[in-house]
């Protein structure tokens, strides 16, 4: 390719032009170079970045002024212990009356207990642990709705405090014990079971006992707060 320009004045002639001669591929190249620009300028205006996920997944914004709110709340805790205690008596009290209704409807008697005594300790064991988690569950939504924050918190509060007064209520009946023998004076019934298979029983009913009533009181409290937070979300 070949293109004409006017020559310089100092040239022989006056309407004389110069004469460039240009690569015939370099046209080519050059038009090829501009359409792959605007086909990738056109590839990168419909590139879209999605947000990402993790922003969903957040818990719900909290205002500044009210983080002072968050944390343990011990009257929180403390009502939730006293429903918790309160549930327990009238679960326990309402099993009790229907298991002795039952036995009378079904002709079981104490005797028929001590042929069999490792069942029926289990089954009023598994009964009255079941009962507990109620209980438990119960204070713990209790100490979460009022709390309105971390719920979780004020479940464990509500089994922390059940267990401080239990621990407080044995001490002083181990105190009254060594002084009156208070233990010595009950008539406890013959159980056909030795002392280990009674021990063993016992310590392994106490342990699933605290952590399940733990678990439950803890799932309570957050179940508690979502109350809460589903009313944030309407209110958004």
């Amino acid at each position: 390719m070949s293109q004409q320009y006017p020559g310089d004045a100092g040239n022989a002639g006056a309407g004389s032009t110069a004469t460039i001669a240009t690569p015939a591929g370099e046209d080519t190249t050059t038009q090829r170079y501009e359409e792959a620009r605007a086909a990738a300028s056109r590839a990168m205006s419909t590139i879209t970045i999605p947000d990402p996920p993790a922003a969903a997944a957040a818990e719900p914004e909290v205002a500044p002024e009210l983080l002072s709110y968050r944390g343990f709340k011990f009257g929180a805790a403390f009502f939730g212990w006293l429903i918790a205690i309160s549930m327990s008596v009238l679960l326990l009290a309402a099993v009790s009356a229907a298991a002795l209704g039952t036995a009378e409807i079904l002709d079981y008697t104490t005797s028929d207990a001590k042929a069999q005594p490792g069942a029926a300790l289990i089954t009023a064991a598994a009964v009255s642990t079941f009962m507990l988690m109620i209980a438990f569950y119960t204070g713990g939504y209790v100490a979460g709705r009022l709390a309105r924050f971390d719920g979780g918190r004020q479940g464990f509060g509500v089994w922390t405090i059940a267990l401080v007064v239990a621990v407080l209520a044995g001490g002083a009946g181990w105190l009254l014990d060594n002084q009156y023998d208070l233990i010595g004076k009950i008539n406890w019934p013959d159980v056909a079971l030795s002392d280990n298979t009674l021990l063993l029983g016992s310590i392994a009913a106490t342990a699933a006992l605290l952590v399940l009533t733990l678990l439950t009181a803890i799932v309570g409290g957050k179940n508690g707060r979502r109350y809460h937070d589903r009313i944030d979300e309407l209110l958004d």
